[in-house]
Protein backbone atom coordinates (compact mmCIF):
# COMPACT_ATOMS: atom_id res chain seq x y z
CA UNK A 1 0.00 0.00 0.00
CA UNK A 2 2.59 2.56 0.61
CA UNK A 3 4.86 1.98 -2.52
CA UNK A 4 1.32 2.92 -4.11
CA UNK A 5 0.66 6.26 -1.72
CA UNK A 6 4.54 6.97 -2.86
CA UNK A 7 3.33 6.80 -5.96
CA UNK A 8 -0.34 8.24 -6.07
CA UNK A 9 1.90 11.57 -4.00
CA UNK A 10 3.88 11.97 -7.16
CA UNK A 11 1.58 11.86 -9.08
CA UNK A 12 -0.61 14.15 -7.65
CA UNK A 13 2.32 16.81 -7.08
CA UNK A 14 3.26 16.44 -10.60
CA UNK A 15 -0.20 16.70 -11.97
CA UNK A 16 -1.49 19.93 -10.21
CA UNK A 17 1.89 21.52 -11.28
CA UNK A 18 1.68 20.67 -15.28
CA UNK A 19 -2.50 21.81 -14.76
CA UNK A 20 -1.31 25.25 -13.06
CA UNK A 21 1.16 25.60 -15.76
CA UNK A 22 -1.41 24.89 -18.53
CA UNK A 23 -4.26 27.05 -17.28
CA UNK A 24 -1.74 30.00 -16.01
CA UNK A 25 -1.80 31.92 -19.66
CA UNK A 26 -5.55 32.53 -19.60
CA UNK A 27 -5.40 33.50 -15.90
CA UNK A 28 -2.34 36.38 -16.61
CA UNK A 29 -4.57 37.29 -20.19
CA UNK A 30 -7.49 37.81 -17.34
CA UNK A 31 -5.45 39.69 -14.33
CA UNK A 32 -3.71 41.99 -17.13
CA UNK A 33 -7.08 42.67 -19.49
CA UNK A 34 -9.20 43.45 -16.24
CA UNK A 35 -6.26 46.02 -14.99
CA UNK A 36 -6.38 44.05 -11.99
CA UNK A 37 -2.55 45.80 -10.52
CA UNK A 38 -1.69 45.73 -6.88
CA UNK A 39 -1.99 49.73 -5.29
CA UNK A 40 0.98 50.26 -3.18
CA UNK A 41 0.96 52.45 -0.09
CA UNK A 42 1.24 55.74 -0.62
CA UNK A 43 4.71 57.36 0.84
CA UNK A 44 3.09 59.32 3.69
CA UNK A 45 2.03 56.05 5.23
CA UNK A 46 4.89 53.69 4.28
CA UNK A 47 7.68 55.97 2.95
CA UNK A 48 10.60 53.09 2.90
CA UNK A 49 8.01 50.52 1.61
CA UNK A 50 6.48 53.00 -0.79
CA UNK A 51 10.16 54.24 -2.40
CA UNK A 52 11.45 50.13 -2.53
CA UNK A 53 8.26 48.77 -4.01
CA UNK A 54 6.94 51.99 -6.30
CA UNK A 55 8.02 50.13 -9.53
CA UNK A 56 5.36 47.10 -8.33
CA UNK A 57 2.68 49.21 -8.57
CA UNK A 58 -0.37 48.08 -11.12
CA UNK A 59 1.44 44.79 -11.13
CA UNK A 60 -1.68 41.81 -11.22
CA UNK A 61 -2.54 40.99 -7.97
CA UNK A 62 -5.04 37.67 -7.46
CA UNK A 63 -2.51 35.33 -9.14
CA UNK A 64 -3.19 33.25 -5.72
CA UNK A 65 -6.28 31.98 -8.09
CA UNK A 66 -3.43 29.39 -9.85
CA UNK A 67 -3.16 28.07 -6.52
CA UNK A 68 -6.38 27.31 -4.78
CA UNK A 69 -8.80 26.98 -8.15
CA UNK A 70 -6.40 24.66 -9.55
CA UNK A 71 -6.21 22.39 -6.42
CA UNK A 72 -10.04 22.69 -6.06
CA UNK A 73 -10.99 21.76 -9.51
CA UNK A 74 -8.49 18.98 -9.68
CA UNK A 75 -9.85 17.67 -6.17
CA UNK A 76 -13.50 17.94 -7.81
CA UNK A 77 -12.64 16.08 -10.98
CA UNK A 78 -10.86 13.28 -9.13
CA UNK A 79 -13.90 12.86 -6.81
CA UNK A 80 -16.46 12.33 -9.92
CA UNK A 81 -14.12 10.05 -11.78
CA UNK A 82 -13.70 7.89 -8.30
CA UNK A 83 -17.40 8.26 -7.62
CA UNK A 84 -18.00 6.76 -10.93
CA UNK A 85 -15.06 4.37 -11.50
CA UNK A 86 -13.66 4.02 -8.05
CA UNK A 87 -11.10 1.19 -9.79
CA UNK A 88 -9.60 3.14 -11.94
CA UNK A 89 -6.40 4.57 -11.69
CA UNK A 90 -7.80 8.13 -11.97
CA UNK A 91 -10.37 7.02 -9.01
CA UNK A 92 -7.52 6.00 -6.87
CA UNK A 93 -5.56 9.46 -7.10
CA UNK A 94 -9.31 10.80 -5.68
CA UNK A 95 -8.37 12.60 -2.25
CA UNK A 96 -11.44 14.13 -1.08
CA UNK A 97 -12.52 12.36 1.91
CA UNK A 98 -14.76 13.54 5.29
CA UNK A 99 -12.57 12.39 7.86
CA UNK A 100 -8.98 14.09 6.41
CA UNK A 101 -9.49 16.76 3.85
CA UNK A 102 -13.03 18.02 3.40
CA UNK A 103 -12.31 20.85 6.38
CA UNK A 104 -8.59 21.68 5.08
CA UNK A 105 -10.34 22.05 1.44
CA UNK A 106 -13.53 24.07 2.46
CA UNK A 107 -11.28 26.68 4.89
CA UNK A 108 -8.66 26.85 1.91
CA UNK A 109 -11.41 27.59 -0.38
CA UNK A 110 -13.61 29.64 1.96
CA UNK A 111 -10.82 32.09 3.19
CA UNK A 112 -9.69 32.07 -0.92
CA UNK A 113 -12.71 33.88 -1.61
CA UNK A 114 -12.75 36.39 1.37
CA UNK A 115 -8.84 37.16 0.00
CA UNK A 116 -9.86 37.46 -3.56
CA UNK A 117 -13.19 40.17 -1.87
CA UNK A 118 -10.21 41.81 -0.57
CA UNK A 119 -7.59 41.86 -3.45
CA UNK A 120 -10.37 43.22 -5.43
CA UNK A 121 -10.94 46.31 -2.75
CA UNK A 122 -7.61 47.08 -3.14
CA UNK A 123 -7.57 47.04 -6.94
CA UNK A 124 -10.99 49.50 -6.68
CA UNK A 125 -9.01 51.54 -4.34
CA UNK A 126 -11.77 50.76 -1.11
CA UNK A 127 -11.26 50.59 2.40
CA UNK A 128 -8.81 52.34 4.70
CA UNK A 129 -7.12 55.00 2.83
CA UNK A 130 -7.91 52.71 -0.50
CA UNK A 131 -6.10 49.66 0.47
CA UNK A 132 -8.58 47.17 0.76
CA UNK A 133 -9.57 45.66 4.48
CA UNK A 134 -7.64 46.61 7.32
CA UNK A 135 -5.60 44.81 9.22
CA UNK A 136 -7.56 44.39 12.14
CA UNK A 137 -11.11 43.31 9.84
CA UNK A 138 -8.74 40.90 8.37
CA UNK A 139 -8.12 39.17 11.88
CA UNK A 140 -10.94 39.11 12.47
CA UNK A 141 -11.76 37.19 9.13
CA UNK A 142 -9.10 34.71 9.98
CA UNK A 143 -10.60 34.31 13.85
CA UNK A 144 -13.89 33.76 12.59
CA UNK A 145 -12.91 31.08 10.12
CA UNK A 146 -10.60 29.69 12.40
CA UNK A 147 -13.80 29.22 14.79
CA UNK A 148 -15.67 27.32 12.76
CA UNK A 149 -12.80 24.96 12.13
CA UNK A 150 -12.25 24.81 15.98
CA UNK A 151 -16.13 24.12 16.15
CA UNK A 152 -16.19 21.43 13.77
CA UNK A 153 -13.19 19.81 15.33
CA UNK A 154 -14.26 19.96 18.78
CA UNK A 155 -18.48 19.40 18.47
CA UNK A 156 -18.26 17.40 15.01
CA UNK A 157 -15.26 14.82 15.33
CA UNK A 158 -14.70 15.14 19.08
CA UNK A 159 -11.30 16.19 19.26
CA UNK A 160 -9.91 17.93 21.97
CA UNK A 161 -6.70 16.34 22.41
CA UNK A 162 -3.27 17.64 22.11
CA UNK A 163 -0.34 16.84 21.31
CA UNK A 164 2.81 18.17 23.14
CA UNK A 165 5.79 16.28 20.96
CA UNK A 166 7.75 14.18 23.32
CA UNK A 167 6.21 14.44 25.96
CA UNK A 168 2.34 12.76 25.16
CA UNK A 169 -1.67 13.75 24.31
CA UNK A 170 -3.53 15.84 26.55
CA UNK A 171 -7.08 16.04 26.80
CA UNK A 172 -7.40 20.10 27.05
CA UNK A 173 -11.61 20.15 26.56
CA UNK A 174 -12.68 23.31 25.65
CA UNK A 175 -9.29 24.65 25.64
CA UNK A 176 -8.91 23.06 22.65
CA UNK A 177 -11.43 25.82 20.86
CA UNK A 178 -9.45 28.95 21.50
CA UNK A 179 -5.65 26.78 21.30
CA UNK A 180 -7.32 25.86 17.53
CA UNK A 181 -8.33 29.49 16.94
CA UNK A 182 -5.01 31.09 17.98
CA UNK A 183 -2.74 28.63 15.95
CA UNK A 184 -5.18 28.46 12.79
CA UNK A 185 -5.14 33.09 13.09
CA UNK A 186 -1.95 33.51 13.80
CA UNK A 187 -0.71 31.67 11.05
CA UNK A 188 -2.85 32.73 8.37
CA UNK A 189 -1.57 36.48 9.95
CA UNK A 190 1.64 35.30 9.51
CA UNK A 191 1.43 33.81 6.02
CA UNK A 192 -0.13 37.44 4.89
CA UNK A 193 3.01 39.37 6.25
CA UNK A 194 5.60 37.11 4.55
CA UNK A 195 3.59 38.20 1.28
CA UNK A 196 6.21 41.22 0.48
CA UNK A 197 8.31 39.94 -1.85
CA UNK A 198 8.47 37.93 -5.31
CA UNK A 199 8.50 34.78 -4.43
CA UNK A 200 8.63 35.08 -0.65
CA UNK A 201 5.59 33.72 0.92
CA UNK A 202 4.87 31.10 -1.94
CA UNK A 203 8.90 29.79 -1.16
CA UNK A 204 7.87 29.20 2.61
CA UNK A 205 4.89 27.68 2.25
CA UNK A 206 6.06 25.06 -0.36
CA UNK A 207 8.29 24.23 2.13
CA UNK A 208 6.16 24.04 5.08
CA UNK A 209 3.08 22.07 3.19
CA UNK A 210 5.29 19.67 1.39
CA UNK A 211 6.70 18.92 5.38
CA UNK A 212 3.51 18.72 6.62
CA UNK A 213 2.71 16.01 3.92
CA UNK A 214 5.49 14.24 5.09
CA UNK A 215 3.92 14.31 8.29
CA UNK A 216 0.93 13.05 7.50
CA UNK A 217 1.81 10.40 5.51
CA UNK A 218 4.43 8.93 8.41
CA UNK A 219 0.90 8.84 9.72
CA UNK A 220 -0.99 6.81 7.67
CA UNK A 221 -3.26 9.81 7.05
CA UNK A 222 -2.59 9.47 3.15
CA UNK A 223 -5.65 11.66 1.74
CA UNK A 224 -4.31 14.76 3.79
CA UNK A 225 -0.67 13.94 2.62
CA UNK A 226 -2.41 13.86 -1.36
CA UNK A 227 -4.18 17.31 -0.30
CA UNK A 228 -0.88 18.99 1.08
CA UNK A 229 1.26 17.60 -2.06
CA UNK A 230 -1.36 18.64 -4.27
CA UNK A 231 -0.97 22.32 -2.87
CA UNK A 232 2.71 21.75 -3.05
CA UNK A 233 2.48 21.14 -6.90
CA UNK A 234 0.21 24.21 -7.52
CA UNK A 235 2.33 26.68 -5.72
CA UNK A 236 5.51 25.30 -7.37
CA UNK A 237 3.86 26.47 -10.63
CA UNK A 238 2.72 29.33 -8.90
CA UNK A 239 6.50 30.49 -7.86
CA UNK A 240 7.38 29.71 -11.58
CA UNK A 241 5.61 32.98 -12.75
CA UNK A 242 6.27 34.79 -9.31
CA UNK A 243 9.94 35.05 -9.01
CA UNK A 244 11.34 37.95 -9.32
CA UNK A 245 10.55 39.98 -11.14
CA UNK A 246 6.73 38.82 -10.93
CA UNK A 247 4.47 38.49 -14.04
CA UNK A 248 1.77 38.80 -10.80
CA UNK A 249 1.60 38.83 -7.15
CA UNK A 250 -0.25 35.93 -4.76
CA UNK A 251 -2.27 38.95 -3.26
CA UNK A 252 -4.85 37.64 -0.27
CA UNK A 253 -6.39 35.21 -2.14
CA UNK A 254 -3.34 32.96 -1.89
CA UNK A 255 -1.85 34.09 1.00
CA UNK A 256 -5.10 33.87 3.32
CA UNK A 257 -6.04 30.89 1.79
CA UNK A 258 -2.57 29.46 2.51
CA UNK A 259 -2.17 30.85 6.10
CA UNK A 260 -5.52 29.21 7.29
CA UNK A 261 -5.00 26.06 5.66
CA UNK A 262 -1.50 25.36 6.82
CA UNK A 263 -2.56 26.29 10.21
CA UNK A 264 -5.45 23.88 9.88
CA UNK A 265 -3.07 21.04 8.60
CA UNK A 266 -0.95 21.19 11.73
CA UNK A 267 -3.99 20.94 13.71
CA UNK A 268 -5.13 17.64 11.88
CA UNK A 269 -1.66 16.30 12.34
CA UNK A 270 -2.07 17.05 15.80
CA UNK A 271 1.46 18.66 15.64
CA UNK A 272 0.89 22.18 15.98
CA UNK A 273 3.77 22.74 18.37
CA UNK A 274 6.28 21.97 15.45
CA UNK A 275 4.70 24.42 12.95
CA UNK A 276 6.78 27.14 14.63
CA UNK A 277 9.75 25.41 13.68
CA UNK A 278 8.37 24.15 10.33
CA UNK A 279 7.31 28.03 9.40
CA UNK A 280 10.54 29.76 11.54
CA UNK A 281 10.78 32.19 8.91
CA UNK A 282 6.81 33.08 9.53
CA UNK A 283 7.03 33.41 13.22
CA UNK A 284 10.31 36.20 12.49
CA UNK A 285 8.22 37.81 9.88
CA UNK A 286 5.09 38.35 12.64
CA UNK A 287 7.17 39.56 15.58
CA UNK A 288 9.07 41.86 13.75
CA UNK A 289 5.81 43.53 13.09
CA UNK A 290 4.29 43.09 16.61
CA UNK A 291 8.01 44.21 18.26
CA UNK A 292 7.81 47.49 15.35
CA UNK A 293 4.18 48.21 16.61
CA UNK A 294 5.01 47.60 20.16
CA UNK A 295 7.96 50.27 20.20
CA UNK A 296 6.00 52.79 18.02
CA UNK A 297 3.45 52.88 20.69
CA UNK A 298 5.70 52.74 23.74
CA UNK A 299 8.86 54.77 22.70
CA UNK A 300 6.97 57.44 21.21
CA UNK A 301 6.98 55.96 17.64
CA UNK A 302 10.29 55.44 17.61
CA UNK A 303 11.23 52.31 15.50
CA UNK A 304 13.41 49.61 15.95
CA UNK A 305 13.41 48.20 12.34
CA UNK A 306 13.79 50.59 9.22
CA UNK A 307 10.44 48.88 7.86
CA UNK A 308 8.24 45.76 8.81
CA UNK A 309 7.84 42.57 8.08
CA UNK A 310 10.98 42.56 8.38
CA UNK A 311 12.00 41.54 4.65
CA UNK A 312 11.32 45.13 3.78
CA UNK A 313 14.80 46.06 6.54
CA UNK A 314 17.10 43.99 4.69
CA UNK A 315 15.78 45.60 1.48
CA UNK A 316 16.53 49.30 3.45
CA UNK A 317 19.95 48.49 4.43
CA UNK A 318 20.66 47.48 0.92
CA UNK A 319 19.99 43.71 0.10
CA UNK A 320 18.89 42.83 -3.21
CA UNK A 321 14.82 41.35 -3.19
CA UNK A 322 16.28 37.89 -4.85
CA UNK A 323 19.20 37.40 -2.07
CA UNK A 324 16.06 38.11 0.73
CA UNK A 325 14.11 35.41 -1.08
CA UNK A 326 16.87 32.76 -1.96
CA UNK A 327 18.12 32.94 1.54
CA UNK A 328 14.50 32.33 3.04
CA UNK A 329 13.99 29.34 0.81
CA UNK A 330 16.93 28.12 2.14
CA UNK A 331 16.20 28.61 5.77
CA UNK A 332 12.47 27.16 5.32
CA UNK A 333 13.98 24.38 3.47
CA UNK A 334 16.45 23.25 6.67
CA UNK A 335 13.46 24.00 9.15
CA UNK A 336 11.08 22.06 7.33
CA UNK A 337 13.16 19.13 6.94
CA UNK A 338 14.47 19.63 10.66
CA UNK A 339 10.45 19.93 11.43
CA UNK A 340 9.81 16.44 9.46
CA UNK A 341 13.23 15.08 11.73
CA UNK A 342 11.61 15.94 14.96
CA UNK A 343 8.05 14.67 14.14
CA UNK A 344 9.57 11.27 12.61
CA UNK A 345 11.14 10.84 16.39
CA UNK A 346 8.48 12.41 18.39
CA UNK A 347 6.22 9.13 16.76
CA UNK A 348 9.32 6.62 17.04
CA UNK A 349 9.47 7.55 20.70
CA UNK A 350 5.61 6.59 21.33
Amino acid sequence: MDGFQIIRLIMLATMTFVIAIAWTPLLTHLLYKYKLGKQIRSSDRAPVFSKLHAKKSGTPVMGGLLIWVTVLVFAMVLFGIWTIAPESFLGKLSFLTRSETLLPLGAFVASALVGLVDDWMNVRKIGPHGGGMSIWYRIFVYTAIATVGALWFYFKLDWDMFHVPFIGDFSVGLWYIPIFIFIVGSTAFSVNEADGLDGLAGGITMAAFAAFGAIAFAQGSYDLAALCVAITGALLAFLWFNIYPARFFMGDTGSMALGITLGVVAMLTNMALLLPVIGILLVIESASVIVQMTSKKLRNGKKIFRSTPIHHHFEAIGWPEPKIVMRAWVISLVFSSLGVALALLDMGSL
